[in-house]
């Protein structure tokens, strides 16, 4: 059996995009949101079920997930795969879009309903070693959170480290399998009794049609290409430092050449070895 990689946008869309199976993004977003004791969401609104992507219309397609609960709260949630710089910006933009459309010309700010962001990142975006957190508007003074509209809570999936039989929380289980469903075989017997296993369920790349095999292939390979044109761009930045430093170090050994020094005394002087200072194929 595989799994696909809920990491890729179409699977993350269609895993958490399904209007008929809105259990599993409530569930998600609960967890989250820390939502318990009469707070919890009970059904949500899809603003843009999952639909296939066309290929030639990807980069026109947004694959974020918007939803709507029954007290008209808002929430967007993204998954994020590369660090494009900004992401902080653009979480405030996507929210501030999303606040201020909800009401038109005229119309009254009361209407108004609170935006929550959840951006799941595949990349460090705080220091620190926590792998979730969430930000609020707070009182300087007093620390309460008097303007309440805004929230923002963020997953980075690289600083969650944790074996199976350590996610105990609903939370460790759901980041537990973004990050690691695809490299699964079965379904583990802790999801068993979970709406999780509902998601692997979606999963099931097996289930699905050619046209949504097409897309989330083509997704992945781009990805792959944009890994290795970044991997490719770093060692050639190595390739040119390492030049760069050889270049000095010549011309550092060449001057104290010209000045008399002895091999011994550039070896002293540097702290480089007289085998690697010979390498430089000077003659000394």
């Amino acid at each position: 059996m595989k799994f696909a990689n809920p990491k890729n946008d179409v699977a993350f869309k269609k895993i958490f995009g399904d209007e008929n199976k809105t259990e599993i993004l409530i569930s998600l977003l609960n967890s989250i949101l820390d939502f318990k004791d009469g707070k919890e969401i009970v059904s949500v609104s899809l603003a843009n079920p999952y639909q296939v992507p066309k290929i030639e219309e990807l980069k026109q397609t947004i694959l974020d997930v918007k939803a709507v609960n029954r007290d008209g709260e808002h929430f967007i949630v993204e998954m994020q795969n590369k660090d494009l710089g900004d992401f902080a910006k653009r979480s405030l933009y996507y929210t501030s879009k999303a606040y201020v459309s909800q009401i038109n010309r005229g119309e009254d700010y009361i209407n108004l309903q609170k935006v929550y962001f959840i951006g799941i990142l595949n990349f460090n975006m705080f220091s620190g070693d926590n792998y979730t957190s969430r930000h609020l508007i707070l009182n300087k003074e007093t620390f309460v959170q008097e303007i309440a509209d805004f929230e923002f809570a963020f997953i980075e999936l690289t600083k969650f480290n944790k074996g199976l039989t350590e996610c105990t929380s609903v939370l460790d289980k759901w980041i537990y399998f973004i990050k690691n469903a695809e490299t699964l075989d079965i379904v583990p017997p802790e999801f068993k009794d979970s709406v999780i296993l509902e998601a692997f369920e979606i999963a099931k790349q097996s289930a699905w049609d050619k046209k949504e095999l097409e897309v989330y292939d083509y997704i992945a390979l781009k990805e792959m290409d944009e890994r290795n044109m970044i991997t490719t761009a770093e060692k050639k930045g190595q390739l040119k430092e390492r030049a760069k430093n050889i270049a000095e170090k010549y011309k550092m050994i060449n001057n104290m050449k010209s000045k008399g020094l002895t091999v011994e005394e550039i070896s002293d002087y540097t702290g480089m070895s007289i085998e690697d200072i010979e390498t430089f194929g000077l003659d000394l």
